[in-house]
């Protein structure tokens, strides 16, 4: 705080004000920051006082109090002063020392000014430092105390003076920093006496001895603060716990599908499941030989009345002249067999297992009731894989299909088929196996497929053209071949236009072969038909070629009865004919 009064001979920038001002506490209030007091050495006896044992209480020396005059220029003491010295000294700077006795050492607001060397009173000089007079600290007598420190200027770095009562009762003590007193330090000043700036302040008054307590953190700052800690050191945990155990290549050994699902292997008997369990085990394949191990077949047949199987009679061919044909079972057993009969012209066989080892007979349908769109199943061997069951429709019916060797190369006449046209899958392999409807019962044998090109060294698969020998016909062939060995042909007893292109089937017009166009006693000659005829219809079903009337004969049975429809010198006509068959199989068509 800047003195404002005049200054005789000097300008107040030759006294440069203090940068702080001592903090020094109230003894009533308490001794140092802490709230304690400090303990008297042991040397002092029960009194801070007088050394003479003088009991006047701890903190009650017998101080003089004064004030200095900061009017005069050399800072001579005006004479004790009456003002109370808890008087806030920045605002009353005629605030100082009080004498009498006191509860502790009181002090006031020192003024600085140069003291006059009587006073009793402590003197401050200036911040510049010095022994003696203006700007120094002096030594007052009567039991005044000089403080020499680094913050006031000290001329022996740093070392300190006590004199004055509470060291002594008339006498002078001086020590420095370093030597004790009477044996023993002396007492330490109070914690942090000196102002540390413009915001001193002296501490508010509370009870005796009882420092102002610090107030912690609330408690629900305290909870807040643990939950944001807890959350924090969870996410931490969980990021932590992915970075360990994060995979570092791109399997996850902790991946899982789950558990598989339950359920009943149980079907409906109607179902494809259904019907191809109860049709497998009266299901062959067949493993044919020449004889010679030279050539090979195979293929597929079921298992009919009495043990016999029925097969396709491009199957097992190549046994006919001394070959060998192993049948194995769906249970996977096996056993030879032997060829009882075989029809080229419908491409069936049958053959005798030796054993069967229990297998169940397979169910006969009925081929006449089979409409486009029925649903079938195919079952056989493709490719030599056992047990292969596809599924498809009923594409057609009496597709003209002529089976085996069409180019007259081969000993034996082709086989000319009015079959059932399926999209079920049929593979080389499957020929020879049944052909069954949604009941289970054999309508077909799965004899051919058609194919978009083939080669003397490779065979080609399914593309959805498969064709079966209706059951129908393979029931009387099958019967034939078991009771005489053979079956027979029927016929209707006429010759065929083989250069004919136009619509229908047109009988021949001059003897072929040794045979007239039309045999006299034959089917066709008994209802009126003549050579030059042109048959439009059989039983309804307009003709294409020859093959399809040719493969329409061989499909029924003899004695049966077609109706035809057929045209002579422009006109329509109609007639009924009764089917025979010959005695003896001929290679040609009659």
């Amino acid at each position: 705080m800047t003195d404002e009064r005049p200054r005789e001979g000097r300008t107040p920038s030759d006294y440069p004000e203090p940068q702080g001002r001592p903090d020094f506490l109230p003894a009533d209030d308490r001794s140092d920051y802490d709230g304690r007091r400090p303990e008297p050495p042991a040397s002092f006896g029960s009194s801070w006082g007088d050394p003479s044992g003088r009991s006047e209480g701890y903190g009650s020396p017998p101080y003089e109090y004064r004030s200095y005059d900061a009017s005069s220029s050399s800072g001579s003491p005006s004479g004790a002063s009456s003002h109370d010295p808890r008087t806030d000294p920045r605002t009353d700077p005629q605030a100082g020392y009080r004498t009498g006795p006191q509860t502790g050492p009181q002090f006031g607001a020192p003024t600085f000014g140069p003291p006059d060397g009587s006073g009793s009173g402590p003197s401050y000089g200036s911040p510049g430092g010095g022994s003696s007079g203006a700007g120094s600290s002096g030594t007052p007598d009567n039991g005044t105390r000089a403080y020499d420190s680094p913050f006031f200027g000290s001329s022996d770095s740093g070392a300190r003076s006590y004199e004055g009562p509470p060291f002594g009762s008339s006498g002078e003590q001086s020590y420095g920093g370093s030597r004790p007193y009477g044996g023993s330090a002396p007492p330490p000043p109070p914690h942090q006496a000196l102002g540390m700036g413009t915001g001193w302040a002296p501490p508010p008054p509370g009870p005796q001895g009882v420092g102002t307590a610090r107030r912690g953190p609330s408690t629900g700052l305290l909870v807040v603060l643990a939950v944001v800690i807890a959350l924090a050191a969870s996410m931490l945990g969980s990021v932590g716990t992915y970075l360990l155990t994060k995979p570092t290549s791109g399997n996850d050994p902790s991946y899982s599908l789950g558990p598989l699902p339950t359920g009943a292997t149980n079907r409906a008997p109607d179902s494809v499941a259904g019907v191809a369990s109860r049709v497998l085990p009266s299901v062959v394949s067949l493993e044919v030989g020449n004889g010679t191990n030279t050539e090979g077949a195979s293929g597929s047949g079921f298992l009919i009345k009495n043990g016999y199987v029925v097969t396709n009679n491009h199957v097992v061919s190549l046994a006919a002249k001394g070959g060998e044909i192993r049948i194995m079972f769906n249970n996977r057993k096996t056993t030879s067999a032997r060829i009882v009969g075989r029809d080229p012209g419908s491409d069936l066989a049958v053959v005798k297992p030796e054993e069967t080892f229990g297998t169940p007979e397979i169910t006969l349908g009925n081929s006449d009731q089979v409409v486009v769109g029925d649903p079938v199943i195919a079952i056989g061997s493709p490719l030599g894989l056992t047990g292969t069951v596809t599924t498809g429709i009923v594409s057609s019916l009496n597709r003209p299909v002529i089976a085996g060797d069409d180019t007259g190369t081969s000993a034996e006449e082709p086989a000319y088929i009015s079959a059932i046209q399926t999209d079920a899958a049929i593979n080389p392999g499957n020929s020879g196996g049944p052909l069954v409807n949604g009941r289970g019962e054999v309508v077909g044998v799965n004899s051919a497929i058609a194919t978009l090109g083939r080669s003397m060294s490779s065979q080609s698969g399914s593309i959805g053209l498969g064709f079966a020998i209706p059951v129908n016909q393979t029931r009387r062939v099958a019967e034939e071949l078991i009771t005489t060995g053979k079956a027979k042909r029927p016929k209707i007893g006429i010759v065929l236009e083989k250069d004919y292109r136009g619509v229908g089937v047109k009988i021949a017009t001059e003897p072929a072969g040794g045979q007239q166009p039309v045999d006299a006693d034959g089917p066709a000659g008994k209802a009126g038909l003549k050579a030059g005829d042109v048959i439009l219809e059989i039983d309804g079903l307009a003709l294409q070629d020859g093959n399809e009337l040719i493969a329409l004969i061989r499909s029924k049975a003899p004695g049966a009865k077609i109706n035809v429809k057929y045209q002579r010198d422009g006109k329509e006509r109609s007639a009924t004919l009764v089917v025979t068959a010959d005695e003896e199989p001929k290679p040609t068509p009659s």
